[in-house]
């Protein structure tokens, strides 16, 4: 695909990444009306070696720090699908496996990971809205989206789910970002509109 090798830090160099996905979803339609343009929304994963699965480890340092190649991968990947559309929304989140604890996904989903994502989207001042859970395979989870620029966009409160076939199994985690292109298709409940938006405090 062009995205390989990943330059992970010195701790990932034995944990293994044994998939990538890629998920676009358009939707051209609502309650009969087309959208123009229509609502893209992308969601890259990964699922990841949880080289803390099945003991408990107190320091999650190592997993924070690592995780910002990984959202710089994904970030990447989940832009290139958008395209020719820019990224008005994000999200993130993951399932880790039934051997881990929620915890190992949420380490790898914090700010580290996250602002490659902002840089990805050309900056976003909003706080990036985030899932996560324990679970296996065929687990289903929903990816929450908002601006990127201002929460208090109503029109792009919005989702994705998502659902893996065959991850994650017990020792692994799935790693999601989400993106869209805009707002819900016939939004008309009011508020501020994407065009308004400041992008001074990640709120308006």
């Amino acid at each position: 695909m062009g995205f390989l090798p990943i330059p992970f830090p010195e701790w990932m160099e034995t944990m293994k990444i044994r998939k990538f996905y890629t998920f676009i979803e358009d939707e051209m339609s609502e309650a009969g009306r087309p959208g123009e343009p229509p609502l893209r929304k992308v969601a890259a994963v990964a699922v990841v070696e949880n080289p803390n699965a099945g003991r408990y480890v107190e320091d999650l340092k190592a997993m924070i720090e690592a995780s910002e190649e990984l959202g710089r991968q994904l970030s990447k990947i989940a832009v290139r699908a958008l395209d020719p559309y820019r990224a008005q929304s994000y999200g993130k989140g993951g399932i880790v496996g039934l051997a881990g604890e929620q915890e190992h996904i949420n380490a790898l989903l914090t700010t580290t990971f996250a602002n490659p994502l902002r840089e990805a989207v050309g900056g976003g001042k909003a706080w990036i809205s985030s899932m996560t859970k324990r679970g296996g395979p065929r687990t289903s989870i929903d990816i929450p989206l908002a601006c990127k620029d201002a929460l208090y966009i109503r029109s792009h409160y919005d989702g994705m789910t998502i659902t893996l076939q065959d991850a994650p199994l017990p020792n692994e985690i799935a790693v999601i970002v989400c993106v869209a292109n805009r707002g819900r298709l016939n939004a008309r409940v009011g508020g501020l509109k994407f065009e308004d938006v400041k992008g001074e405090d990640g709120l308006v």
